[in-house]
């Protein structure tokens, strides 16, 4: 019973730190065009303060996961959240203080994404470490931590607009303040698991990786494609809803936070039950990812037929529905295909990939609505589809089997 007990403890405290990155990112989107206004900047400067996070995380995630299966996942983990905290508050202070805060206020944000780079990544590997040798424990501990983040994407646009209506620079104030609570959760409450088998050095860690990739870069880099596909549509659609709401129709401050988190609702329910259900049935992994990329394709054809203010977010919500499918599946199929010690550097190329979504969505997606609006649809539709089809033609259902090979390696 303790151990069940401790699990949970393990699962609330390392959920806390996606929730925490997610909300240090996305309750900014709201409030993108009240800073757009309030520091006199382009549509496209604005975007950067999402897009420059996520660059510096992409490239600093790697170097992450190579630390955190060399050190220990805590040890990288809890001084990672720390200066996430510290571009946080960097940010705020200059928001506050100063009369042109734009250049300072990318700076802290370079600092927030190299902690995050250390941060939400690591938890995964984590979550395998933990519990090692209970798929099932794995699974769930997994879809619960993609339900955190998705949580954390549903309360963002609300707490976002509702900090930003007192002042607008209130969300980067509370940045520093949702990563201590993390940092303090894991600190306590996350058990250190047992003893990592000592890292290669980087020399040999590159050919190890090599080998990998060459024997099995073939559905490796196709989930890796997935993952960086359903962020880029993710953030990109965010930032169109954001913009139009209060361009298009009128609607800002609370009630537009509450509107953009509708889609993001479906997708956190959906993530939650996808990872409740697939346990360790690679076959049902598989489904998830082809059947809710599927939704998606179809959702935004939808859109290319019809977007009007109805039908634009019962799409979204279908859309959504099939984000929070696929998620929890791509990340077990991660884990479950991947050895323990190179899980790490593994699941932060994953992350990358991730995150290079994040960065190219809103400036490509602010670019189309400045030109052609209507090929945001039909480029999402595209990428979609893509997806769907990288899926079905390699990712096996055997995930057993490739870990076996990699153990090889």
């Amino acid at each position: 019973m303790s151990k069940k007990k401790n699990g949970t403890k393990n699962i609330i405290a390392l959920a806390s730190v996606p929730l925490v990155m997610t909300l240090g990112n996305s309750m900014l989107i709201p409030v993108l065009p009240m800073i757009e206004k309030k520091l006199s900047i382009s549509s496209f400067q604005v975007s950067l303060i999402i897009t420059v996070y996520s660059i510096v995380a992409i490239i600093c995630i790697p170097i992450a996961g190579y630390l955190s299966d060399k050190f220990g996942r805590k040890k990288v983990l809890l001084p990672c959240l720390l200066i996430a905290g510290a571009g946080g508050a960097l940010a705020a202070i200059a928001s506050t203080a100063f009369k042109h805060p734009y250049p300072i206020i990318l700076a802290g944000r370079v600092l927030q994404g190299i902690g995050s780079a250390g941060a939400a990544p690591v938890v995964m590997p984590f979550i395998g470490d933990l519990f090692k040798g209970d798929d099932e424990r794995i699974t769930a501990g997994l879809g619960d931590i993609e339900t955190s983040n998705t949580a954390g994407k549903v309360l963002s646009p609300i707490i976002g607009s509702l900090l930003a209506a007192w002042f607008w620079f209130m969300p980067f104030w509370f940045i520093p303040f949702f990563s201590l609570i993390s940092f303090f959760l894991v600190l306590f409450l996350v058990a250190k698991p047992e003893e990592q088998k000592e890292a290669p050095s980087i020399s040999e860690f590159v050919k190890n990786v090599g080998r990998i990739f060459k024997r099995d870069g073939r559905w490796l880099f196709t989930v890796f494609i997935i993952g960086c596909v359903i962020m880029f549509l993710l953030f990109g659609v965010l930032f169109y809803l954001s913009d139009s709401l209060e361009k298009k129709y009128g609607i800002d401050g609370v009630a537009k936070g509450a509107l953009l988190a509708i889609p993001l609702l479906f997708l956190s329910v959906s993530s939650y039950i996808s990872g409740r259900k697939i346990g360790k049935d690679q076959g049902k992994m598989k489904f998830c990812i082809v059947f809710g990329m599927s939704a998606v394709t179809l959702s935004f054809i939808g859109l290319w037929w019809n977007h009007s203010f109805y039908l634009l977010f019962i799409f979204l919500c279908v859309s959504g529905i099939g984000i929070g499918m696929a998620l929890p599946a791509l990340d077990a199929v991660i884990t479950e295909g991947v050895n323990n010690e190179e899980s790490g550097t593994i699941t932060s190329f994953y992350n990358s990939m991730r995150f290079i979504g994040v960065a190219a969505g809103p400036p490509i997606f602010a670019a189309l609505m400045s030109n052609a609006g209507w090929l945001i649809f039909i480029l999402s539709a595209f990428c979609g589809i893509v997806s769907v089809f990288l899926a079905l033609l390699n990712i096996s259902s055997q995930a057993k089997e490739k870990k076996e090979s990699l153990k090889t390696v």
